[in-house]
């Protein structure tokens, strides 16, 4: 997959695997089917740690904080890119439309913690933020420090959420308090 959609067939997977093409056409019948496979076993994996992380979390600024951090950890490791090669792979709308419903079932869980934080427009805002978690994908994929990404990227996160004067404080700062 890290070479892209295309170069998924049963006989690529099957020299991978170390099986028999026949023995691929046993579990699914065509390229597409493969890649549907791999897609919902990457975002069932995916929505498992986000759930683990946003669980642990005691409010709705830290389960976004939660969101922020595994998206960026698993970015970091290459989780996102099957979805990413699909999303330009030109496959047909019913697929298109499944690897939306996908995503879109996986980021509801950060959406609803920005509509309990009560931003204004919350789905504006959401999507506002959700375009900085891109950026900064985007540059931790391009080889930017992870933690440092992650520092930065939250702290701007902590600001577009805060009420005018700033009660959602860094955590760092409280701690100092």
């Amino acid at each position: 997959m890290n070479e892209g959609a295309a170069t998924v067939t049963p006989a690529a997977v099957g020299a991978r695997a170390g099986l028999a093409r026949s023995s691929v056409y046993q579990y699914s019948d065509s390229s597409a089917a493969l890649l549907a496979t791999i897609t919902e076993e990457a975002f069932r994996r995916s929505n498992e740690a986000f759930t683990g992380a946003m669980a642990a979390a005691s409010g709705p600024v830290e389960r976004v904080e939660a969101f922020f951090r595994e998206s960026l950890r698993l970015g970091s490791e290459g989780a996102h890119r099957p979805a990413a090669a699909l999303m330009s792979a030109g496959l047909p709308p019913a697929c298109q439309e499944r690897l939306m419903e996908l995503h879109l079932e996986q980021v509801e869980p950060f959406r609803a913690a920005v509509r309990e934080i009560g931003a204004p427009g919350p789905e504006l805002t959401a999507d506002l933020i959700a375009g900085m978690l891109h950026t900064a994908l985007t540059a931790v994929e391009h080889g930017a420090p992870l933690d440092a990404v992650t520092d930065r990227t939250l702290e701007l996160v902590r600001r577009c959420l805060s009420p005018a004067g700033g009660a959602v404080r860094d955590r760092r700062e409280g701690d100092r308090a």
